[in-house]
């Protein structure tokens, strides 16, 4: 049975692969993190075109049927160029997280955190501007979110008070909505929440690419109803610290995790 490819630079995209086993339980799904080469957010577009390719070549010797880039940076930066260049359907994190931020909104203003690479990529601004032009977007990067989440910081007075300086922008522009523009983020949602107000609207991607994962399958006769799926994760280096880190983002243990060369 083909599975699910599912690709990001370290760990983060666990957040999408736990939403496709909660939505899509009978799915196998093959994850692969490009362990060695974190973080994507740094690293120019040509460099992030070139990682994002060699990873979808690396799935599809996995006989996969479709590939989720789980990655905000990649689907910010590589997947216009590359979504052309693969049979298979390729999806990423950033239009279906627009969608629903659009469809959300009653005031027409939204905030937009990521890191820097999708931030300045400006990918979501776009996206939400061809959706609905007169929507608008403030968008702040939160470069010590991913450090925070990996290192299980999710509350306390530091963690509250970095996240109350990035927050900051988005408070006084008076927006309802926020989307939280990479994979590692849905950890901090209590403390986002805290800062931003109960009545926020946060927007997790990940729940919103399983449904857009679950629709393309649909529509092509081949989503999986016989049997529970089964999950394989690949990383191209230190599978003991990714194990480390798993059960964090994916709510159940990595005890298989394997290394392997994504070049």
């Amino acid at each position: 049975m083909k599975s699910i490819g599912v690709f990001d630079s370290g760990v983060g995209g666990l957040t999408v692969v736990r939403e496709l086993i909660r939505q899509l339980p009978c799915e196998d799904i093959v994850y692969f993190g490009d362990t060695a080469r974190v973080p994507y957010g740094i690293k120019s577009k040509e460099t992030i075109i070139r990682f994002s390719i060699e990873n979808i070549l690396l799935l599809l010797k996995q006989d996969v049927k479709m590939i989720c880039v789980a990655c905000n940076t990649a689907s910010s930066v590589a997947l216009p160029v590359i979504r052309n260049h693969f049979r298979v359907p390729v999806v990423g994190v950033i239009s279906p997280g627009v969608k629903e931020a659009v469809y959300a909104t009653q005031n027409k203003r939204i905030g937009v955190i990521g890191t820097r690479g999708t931030i300045s990529s400006r990918a979501y601004e776009i996206e939400i501007k061809r959706l609905d032009p007169g929507i608008s977007v403030t968008a702040f990067s939160c470069p010590l979110f991913v450090p925070f989440a990996e290192e299980g910081w999710l509350q306390g007075k530091t963690v509250t008070e970095v996240a109350r300086t990035y927050l900051a922008p988005l408070k006084k522009a008076g927006v309802d909505t926020v989307i939280l523009g990479c994979t590692h983020y849905p950890l901090l949602k209590p403390v986002i929440k805290k800062i931003m107000g109960e009545r926020i609207k946060l927007i997790d991607s990940a729940k919103q690419v399983a449904l857009e994962v679950k629709n393309i399958l649909s529509a092509e006769g081949s989503l999986n109803r016989k049997r529970k799926g089964k999950q394989r994760f690949f990383v191209s280096d230190n599978p003991e610290w990714f194990s480390g880190l798993a059960k964090r983002f994916l709510g159940q243990n990595v005890k298989n995790a394997k290394k392997v060369n994504n070049v």
